[in-house]
């Protein structure tokens, strides 16, 4: 028995910009430091520039080929976090915005920080009461 030819694949390519890797090599942010990820979006045939600025929590390998940053942002009082490929094609470019000072490579404990700090503000709420004594009064008349 003869094997069917199998249908021709339509694969839908998606042009990607090309990075200049010497220049990624060389970027001086590390862990504490705020920065703007300019991210290329591709929707309905139409390409657009997100922005995701945050602080850098951790750097991956290096500046190898599978190098890493996560960037940590808080939206709306919830806290986003996004892991980018220091190479990626999809990232158009990464600005520093501000540098600090940290004695840790990682800054995991700021998740952990930032949730107590919630917690706190939280506890500090005081809840407003309808004022129940007008209401009281009419019904013991």
């Amino acid at each position: 028995m003869a094997a069917k030819p199998k249908k021709e694949e339509h694969v839908k390519a998606i042009k990607l910009n090309e990075i200049n890797l010497d220049e990624r090599k060389a970027l001086a942010f590390r862990s504490g430091d705020t920065v703007k990820v300019h991210q290329i979006i591709h929707e309905k045939g139409k390409v657009r520039l997100q922005v995701f600025e945050g602080l850098v929590l951790a750097r991956k390998h290096g500046t190898e080929a599978g190098a890493t940053f996560t960037v940590r942002k808080v939206t709306e009082s919830v806290g986003v976090e996004r892991i980018f490929p220091l190479y990626s094609p999809m990232i158009d470019k990464i600005e520093v915005v501000r540098s600090a000072k940290v004695r840790r490579s990682k800054l995991y404990y700021i998740r952990d920080k930032a949730a107590k700090e919630i917690s706190r503000q939280m506890r500090n709420i005081k809840v407003a009461k309808a004022p129940v004594a007008a209401t009281e009064e009419v019904a013991a008349e």
